[in-house]
């Protein structure tokens, strides 16, 4: 069963609290809640007094209604947990006066102790037990039954006491020796502390976990720049759809504004990768900080480093996706760690000598040419082929002209929940337009006139729109649109020009090659005179 917090426990009325739930059986339950009221302040912990597929089974269910930040476990339990669940994992582990306290007191108990652990926790004690005198018959285990099969060969040799896990304990104890609980207080709060980070460092990066229902509820807008009936953007869709089950790198391209995040994000979406989505902006923190950022930190890296370390976006994105944004801003020595993340799957905190395994997919984006970065020698050529290996390259706004229309509406749907009340000439101004900010800057624009438009007013005509967008007048003296058309100019490409030279008709008609008089008709004709 799980044990949810009471009602009235401070900080359940705080939406921005992280939520940490503990999972645990036997010795190890009792621990976690001596700890957790130290805790309660800063975070909303539950415990979930389950183990192996029960414990998947009751948090996945949750987990589609409810959110989760952190997950924190201990042993084989963590073990087992980490691959199966879609939400990051912190382990309770044994530090190295655990072990030496947990021995002592066994040794207190009986002269030959056996010590039993997971297989992925591989304790140092050899000089202690040397320096000691102590007998001591180290056993691994992966499952439950190897571990049943450890305690039962350690009392076949003799063996009375047992130090270990919690499952450990509890098959020592019924096979009638005495246990000693491997983990302490400190591991409990340290484990704790390395979640609250984790939390923060999700916080930063916009990738807190939300319920799935919500998720899935939100995805239509996360695709945004994606809509279009251009046969360009087709082939975007198509590639994603393509590289999505892959989980090979990704190296998307294209100008700012184009939608470089969702397509990341979309990749994700259809990857089933169980994982968070995590991004960072490469070009946005200074060296000295993105290292830390990105790679974490061990306990006492450095002056001023936080007590227990930092979790750095590549383990925080384990089993998910990492986007890393303005790749070509990385700095050369972090290009090469993040090489070795990428062909090694392990990441070394900084000041650590351990590595950490971690299963992610990196999706990375450039607006600015990587390739000739490479050759300036400001970026490895060795990780350009390796982010390179399966490309997405987005259009700008301009090279799909007859997708404008398509946007607007959605954008005025999505922000006023109406369909764009832009007459024929004014879309077909918007249309002809130069975006140099693409779609995020026709999506601000029209956040613009969503603001400005009363229903009253009617539709919004060309003239309308240039007094409320007058920086689309700036494109019309470089707009192929804009040029003297051979014949009669139309309608819109008159309202242009005059917004071009600020209504300075007799500049418009020499430009234009014509008479004012032939100008005034025109004019008039097209309801401007």
């Amino acid at each position: 069963m799980y044990l949810p917090r009471h009602p009235d426990s401070p900080g359940d009325t705080d939406p921005i609290q992280p939520v940490i739930w503990t999972v645990s059986v036997s010795r190890l339950t009792g621990l976690l809640g001596d700890v957790i009221p130290e805790f309660d302040r800063r975070a909303r912990i539950e415990q979930i007094n389950l183990g192996f597929e029960d414990a998947v089974a009751v948090i996945n269910q949750r987990l589609r209604q409810e959110p989760c930040d952190v997950v924190i476990a201990g042993g084989s339990n963590a073990a087992w947990l980490r691959s199966r669940l879609d939400v990051p994992l912190v382990p309770i582990q044994a530090n190295g006066f655990d072990l030496m306290e947990a021995l002592a007191r066994a040794r207190r108990i009986a002269p030959r102790i056996g010590l039993v652990t997971h297989a992925s926790d591989v304790p140092t004690f050899g000089s202690f037990q040397d320096s000691f005198g102590l007998q001591i018959e180290h056993r691994r285990f992966v499952t439950r039954e190897d571990a049943r099969d450890c305690i039962a060969d350690l009392r076949a040799n003799g063996i009375e006491v047992i130090v270990g896990t919690g499952m450990a304990i509890d098959h020592a104890e019924a096979a009638g020796l005495q246990g000693v609980l491997l983990y302490s207080a400190d591991s409990v709060r340290q484990a704790f502390e390395h979640a609250l980070e984790l939390t923060h460092t999700l916080a930063r990066s916009g990738s807190r976990r939300v319920p799935a229902r919500q998720r899935r509820s939100s995805r239509a807008g996360q695709g945004t720049a994606l809509l279009g009936d251009s046969s360009v953007m087709a082939e975007v869709r198509q590639h994603i759809a393509l590289y999505a089950a892959h989980d090979s790198t990704v190296l998307v391209s294209g100008e700012t504004g184009t939608g470089k995040e969702l397509v990341a994000r979309q990749l994700h979406a259809e990857s089933g990768r169980r994982g968070r989505f995590v991004a960072l902006n490469c070009g946005a923190i200074s060296e000295s900080l993105l290292e830390s950022e990105l790679f974490g930190y061990s306990d006492g890296a450095f002056t001023g480093a936080r007590r227990g370390g930092r979790v750095g976006l590549v383990e925080a994105s384990d089993g998910g996706t990492l986007f890393l944004d303005e790749i070509g801003e990385l700095p050369l020595p972090l290009q090469t760690r993040l090489l070795r993340v990428l062909e090694e799957r392990e990441v070394l905190r900084v000041g650590a000598t351990e590595p950490t395994p971690v299963n992610l997919r990196v999706v990375a984006a450039t607006l600015q040419s990587l390739e000739q970065r490479v050759q300036a020698g400001q970026f490895r050529r060795d990780l350009y082929y390796r982010l390179a290996t399966l490309r997405i390259v987005l259009p700008p706004l301009r090279a799909r002209r007859g997708d404008v229309a398509l946007l607007v509406h959605h954008f005025f749907q999505q922000l006023r929940g109406v369909d764009a009340p832009l007459d024929e000439d004014a879309m077909a101004l918007l249309s002809a337009a130069q975006w140099p900010g693409n779609v995020r800057e026709l999506r601000n624009l029209v956040d613009r006139l969503r603001i400005h438009w009363q229903p009253a007013e009617g539709s919004i005509d060309a003239s309308r729109l240039l007094s409320l967008a007058p920086e689309l007048a700036h494109d019309a003296a470089s707009s192929p649109v804009l040029q003297p058309p051979a014949g009669r100019p139309s309608s819109v490409q008159l309202q242009q020009l005059l917004a071009a030279h600020r209504n300075d008709r007799e500049g418009m008609a020499q430009a234009l090659g014509i008479s004012r008089t032939t100008l005034w008709r025109w004019l008039r004709a097209a309801g401007l005179g």
